[in-house]
């Protein structure tokens, strides 16, 4: 064991643990242990990286115009940049969370955060110069691993360069699920089928329109989380405390921005007004809102599908691919747990919506207390819709059956298939076909023999696939 002391007293440690007596107090504090989501984890080491690499620049440009560099606090040797650069490093890399011990749900806006980061950072740069964790008095996890930084720059950047690494993963799974609708479309393009509205049917559609449609709602859901960078890509790195730069060289915050962008390859930019992304997170909501609208689009397709395949429909026109026992206790049951497991999931992410909300609204004068868990909730819902993406990709839609022979019948023997011969024969007569239908149970054909309301060879032409799917129609359609 090694003892550690801060202002507030003494905390006994393991001898090798990484973290220190600001982390463990952390841990102690908030005993809920959810844990940290490592996306953050590993930003916060490419954050501190930056950090370290402008700093050592800083030092160089210093000195080269002043020679000793004026002021109280003397320069961090380069033996010690060095040790903690490669630390940093180790933690982008992911390295070292075992150490990380404070939970994703805390208070103090994420100051428990960045200084587990940085007894990481330190402790670790002490084992690479041959010492022990703890001796603080060689590496310091605040005079040094925090040099020219803030919680409250730190943690925020450090939770956008993660969100936008998660965006980029979200926007790739959403085209490949994407494509992978695209070819089940293109497979049942012209195979009509009834469509519903209020869970009753309509009239004549195709199963090429209904993925179609779904495939277009994917595409907005795509084309929003593409621009979700746009939102969240300006970051107040180098504003310290509340955006002021206090304690923090000038010559710093013009850089370490630069410096970080070329580190995450991401579009990354400083602010302009530092107070105002230090202090205010809508664009965390707004990126957020757009994550809503793809849970409501993954929602509404699998509940469509998880209808239009039960067996509450009697012979199914949609038979979803079987992947795991469905009962304990009913022998051969297989249940839908694809969309199943989608619902579940946007439903997190709707609450998660309701939360960032909520929190980001509580934003107190200069700073918000509750971005760890506006953080949290931010980068779950994301890894959320990325498993979904995922799963339906590859659980669902590349083992879709999609039974058109079924479809066709249901389409020719219901009342809506007459709702096409409205523009020929009138509502009214079209209505009569309907009735006789329902009461006799026949389809159109049948019904159309014993009314004779059209000729069947014309009958026939108008219910073709490629009529019944024209957008609309025009008078020459009624001439023929």
């Amino acid at each position: 064991m090694r003892t550690e002391t801060d202002f507030l007293g003494e905390k006994e440690l393991p001898a090798d643990a990484l973290y220190g007596i600001h982390s463990l107090r952390a841990s102690e504090n908030f005993p809920c242990k959810m844990e940290f989501h490592q996306e953050w984890y590993r930003a916060l080491g490419l954050t501190k990286l930056a950090c370290y690499r402008t700093y050592r620049a800083f030092i160089k440009a210093a000195t080269g115009k002043f020679g000793n560099i004026p002021g109280a606090i003397p320069p961090i040797s380069e033996d010690i940049l060095e040790k903690m650069d490669l630390a940093a490093t180790e933690i982008a890399d992911g390295k070292h969370f075992d150490h990380f011990i404070v939970p994703s749900v805390q208070g103090g806006a994420g100051t428990s955060i960045n200084m587990n980061i940085n007894e990481i950072i330190a402790n670790s740069a002490l084992l690479k110069m041959g010492s022990l964790p703890g001796k603080y008095t060689l590496v310091d996890p605040i005079e040094h691993a925090n040099i020219y930084q803030s919680t409250n720059d730190i943690v925020p950047t450090s939770l956008k360069i993660a969100v936008m690494k998660l965006l980029l993963q979200l926007e790739e799974e959403i085209n490949l699920m994407r494509f992978s609708i695209e070819k089940t479309e293109t497979l049942h393009r012209n195979h009509l089928r009834i469509a519903y509205t209020q869970m009753q049917e309509a009239v004549p559609s195709s199963w090429g329109m209904l993925l179609g449609a779904y495939n277009e709602a994917l595409s907005r859901d795509w084309w929003r989380v593409s621009k979700s960078l746009e939102r969240i890509k300006t970051v107040n790195l180098g504003g310290s405390a509340v955006g002021t730069g206090i304690t923090v060289p000038r010559w710093f915050i013009m850089e370490v921005v630069g410096e970080l962008q070329r580190l995450t390859g991401l579009p990354v930019s400083r602010s302009e007004n530092l107070p105002d992304s230090t202090s205010n997170h809508d664009s965390l909501v707004e990126v957020h809102a757009i994550l809503k609208a793809c849970a409501v689009n993954l929602e509404k397709m699998v509940s469509d599908l998880r209808l239009l395949s039960s067996d509450i429909t009697g012979r199914n026109e949609v038979a979803l691919p079987q992947l795991q026992a469905g009962s304990s206790i009913m022998p051969g049951k297989v249940n839908p747990v694809i969309p199943e497991y989608v619902i579940s999931a946007a439903h997190k992410v709707y609450s998660n919506d309701q939360l960032i909300t909520s929190l980001s609204a509580q934003g107190c004068l200069d700073l918000n207390a509750y971005l760890p868990v506006i953080g949290h909730s931010l980068l779950e819902s994301i890894k959320l819709l990325i498993a979904a993406t995922q799963t339906l990709a590859k659980g669902l839609f590349n083992g879709i059956i999609i039974n058109s022979d079924v479809s066709v019948d249901r389409l020719l023997g219901s009342p809506a298939i007459t709702t096409a011969l409205v523009p020929f024969v009138g509502y009214n007569k079209s209505a009569l076909l309907a009735g006789l239908m329902k009461d006799k149970k026949i389809d159109i054909f049948a019904a159309n023999r014993e009314l004779k309301l059209i000729d069947p060879d014309r009958l026939a032409s108008i219910l073709k696939p490629d009529n019944l799917l024209k957008t609309g129609f025009s008078l020459g359609d009624l001439e023929q």
